[in-house]
C-alpha cells in the first residue's frame, strides 16, 4: 500500500478511560506514535478527577473525539465510542494496555491481504505496572472446543475487526461487565472464523489493581453465563474431565509452537 491515505483502511481505536492517570499517557502515545495514515483515535472518559483529563487534552489536536463525562461502565463507555466511529476496523485500548510499535500497519496489511477475514487476533505481551516484560504470550488458533472448556485466550487488545462483523452480531452487550470481550468473540464465532496472525501487536498489563483481578468472581460469572449459551447442562466430573482435556491440548499445541520460550 502506498502512503495515500485513501490507500489504507481507516482503523478506529476506542481507549476507554477512569482515573488511569498513571498509564494513560503511555496508551495515548502507543498508539499516535505509529503514525498510521489512516486512525480514526477516540477517547472515552467517565470523569476522571486524577488528571487524565488534563493529559488526554494535551493530545486533543490529534484525537477524532473524546469526551470526560459520567458514563455506566467501561462496556457504556466502549459502546458510544464504537457508535461515533467511522473506521472500516475497529478495536479498542484500555488506557494501561499499549500497542506494539508496528500493530497498526500490520493489522491493515493483513485484513487487506485476506479480505473474507473478519476477525483477527495477534500475541501479546503480559507487563508489570512499571511497563516491565512478565512473559510473551504467543497464542495458538482458535479452537472452539479449547475456547469453551479451558479460557478466553484471546489476547483482547491484539484483536481486531471489521464493521460489518461487530454490526451483524449488535456490538458489545451493555449488560457485560467484565467479560464484554469474551461476549463478542464468541458471537463472532458463530458467523465467521477467528483468524490467529503469530505477530504480537498489544502489551497488557498485570498488576493487583487491574479490574478483571480484583473482581475475578464478577468475571468468573460473566464467562459461565457466556458458555450456558452455547454448552449442555453437564455434570462437575465431566465439566472438570472435558477442562483438563482442552487444558492438555492447549499446552501441547503451544508446545508445538514453542510458546513458552
Amino acid at each position: 500500500m502506498s502512503g495515500d491515505n485513501g490507500d489504507w483502511p481507516k482503523i478506529s481505536v476506542v481507549t476507554p478511560s477512569f482515573n488511569q492517570g498513571e498509564y494513560i499517557e503511555a496508551t495515548i502515545e502507543s498508539v499516535l506514535e505509529q503514525r498510521y495514515p489512516n486512525l480514526e483515535y477516540i477517547i472515552m472518559d467517565g470523569g476522571s478527577t486524577d488528571g487524565t483529563v488534563e493529559i488526554i487534552e494535551k493530545y486533543s489536536d490529534r484525537l477524532a473525539y473524546w469526551v470526560s463525562e459520567p458514563d455506566e461502565g467501561q462496556t457504556d463507555a466502549l459502546i458510544k465510542g464504537f457508535d461515533r466511529s467511522s473506521g472500516d476496523i475497529l478495536c479498542w485500548l484500555c488506557s494501561d494496555d499499549l500497542f506494539e510499535a508496528s500493530t497498526l500497519q500490520e493489522v491493515a496489511e493483513t485484513f487487506v491481504e485476506h479480505p473474507d477475514w473478519e476477525v483477527v487476533y495477534g500475541d501479546s505481551f503480559w507487563i508489570d505496572a512499571e511497563s516491565r516484560p512478565i512473559r510473551f504470550k504467543r497464542e495458538i488458533p482458535y479452537y472452539r472446543y479449547i475456547w469453551m472448556y479451558d479460557h478466553n485466550y484471546l489476547p483482547q487488545p491484539s484483536t481486531f475487526w471489521r464493521r460489518g462483523i461487530y454490526e451483524k452480531v449488535g456490538g458489545l452487550d451493555a449488560r457485560m461487565e467484565l467479560s464484554m470481550d469474551a461476549d463478542l468473540w464468541s458471537r463472532f464465532a458463530e458467523h465467521t472464523a477467528l483468524h490467529h496472525v503469530p505477530l504480537a501487536w498489544s502489551r497488557m498489563r498485570y498488576y493487583p489493581e487491574q479490574k478483571n483481578r480484583r473482581l475475578r468472581t464478577k468475571s468468573d460469572e460473566e464467562d459461565r453465563l457466556i458458555r450456558s449459551r452455547y454448552l449442555p447442562d453437564e455434570p462437575r466430573w465431566l465439566l472438570r474431565l472435558k477442562w483438563f482435556l482442552a487444558k492438555g491440548l492447549r499446552v501441547a499445541l503451544k508446545l508445538a509452537r514453542r510458546a513458552y520460550w
